[in-house]
């Protein structure tokens, strides 16, 4: 059950660090649109649309990854100062009153959306000939669906909270230092790190 949890964590921190690279992407349309439209006089109407629909794949693919990071907004006023086991009282009655409903909901509804955007191969009307956006709309279930397993994974954390008394291990986004990595960087072993004797001190006490 444990090594399902981190798959899940893996899963959702994998992804969420492969769709943050849309914030290079955007940077540099950006920069190439107003170099195109500043120096040459040639602006391009669809690179709004696409600018939208590139921060709004990366927003949205960000949710799992930012829930499985434990980095959305929460009251940690009173919370933080709670036993364990409150805490995960707390949190599985808010996933279950509130996380699970809402979540399917999203899934539900993004995915007949997607499909009526589809059936009508919907383009931007902000220009006369605008990009399609039924493909940036596929990603509205989607994401649902991603943030709907790893709140899943969250859910089973409060279980097994309840059950143990502590929060089971998760994925952590920043590993700890490589220790053993790093002594081959510096050329370093163990036997460098133990703490050596004082030569000084061993004359003394021969002098004694």
């Amino acid at each position: 059950m444990r090594r399902a949890l981190l798959a899940a964590d893996r899963l959702s921190t994998w992804l969420g660090h492969l769709f943050a690279w849309l914030i290079v992407a955007l940077t540099v349309l950006i920069t190439w649109e107003v170099i195109s439209r500043k120096f040459f006089d040639r602006p391009h109407a669809w690179t709004f649309d696409a600018q939208i629909m590139m921060y709004g794949v990366m927003f949205m693919m960000a949710g799992a990854y930012t829930l499985a990071a434990k980095g959305h907004v929460r009251g940690d006023v009173l919370y933080g100062f709670f036993h364990p086991r409150v805490q995960a009282t707390i949190d599985l009655i808010l996933y279950i009153a509130f996380f699970i409903p809402g979540i399917v909901a999203l899934v539900w509804a993004g995915w007949v959306f997607f499909l009526e955007s589809l059936a009508i191969r919907e383009r931007s009307s902000i220009m006369s000939d605008g990009p399609p956006i039924y493909p940036f709309k596929f990603f509205i279930p989607v994401a649902g669906a991603l943030i709907l397993i790893q709140g899943l994974a969250e859910i089973v954390r409060c279980v097994i909270c309840l059950k143990d008394g502590e929060w089971p291990s998760r994925q952590q986004d920043v590993e700890e230092v490589d220790v053993d990595a790093l002594k081959e960087m510096v050329h370093a072993t163990d036997a460098d790190a133990a703490p050596r004797s004082d030569p000084t001190a061993k004359d003394k006490e021969t002098r004694r």
